[in-house]
């Protein structure tokens, strides 16, 4: 993918972007300009790689933050780092979620808070 001014100067925070939809996701405003804040909850390893792939193409415009955004009090933490790294975040993408089979009466009220967790309550606390 070639660059594009669009995004050029702008600092994206992508939820979820160590693997699959969320690192392509990071992958795409990167090669539109963005710098790039890749957060993880576990792959660390598969962070780092995307971090230092897209620093290969442009350097020091990826960087990979660890948080577990089920604990609302990492939060600030996660979005002080960005904005530490950066200077601010133009661009959030509330990606990361929790997924895994839930059959219609067999769902624990700890999977709902789980799923509801990730898809719903960290995204506004993010946004916040």
């Amino acid at each position: 993918m070639s660059s594009t001014p669009g995004l050029g100067g702008r600092i994206a925070l992508v939820t979820g972007a160590a693997r699959r939809v969320g690192a392509e996701i990071a992958t795409h405003l990167h090669a539109a300009g963005a710098d790039v804040g890749i957060h993880y909850r576990h792959s660390g390893d598969d962070a780092e790689k995307l971090a230092a792939r897209l620093n290969a193409l442009r350097p020091n415009s990826a960087a990979a933050f660890q948080a577990d955004l089920l604990d609302t009090a990492a939060i600030p933490a996660l979005i002080s780092a960005v904005i530490e790294w950066r200077g601010g975040i133009d661009i959030l993408v509330n990606n990361a979620s929790t997924f895994y089979p839930t059959p219609l009466g067999e769902i624990t009220e700890a999977q709902w808070d789980d799923l509801v967790g990730s898809n719903l309550k960290a995204p506004l606390f993010l946004s916040q």
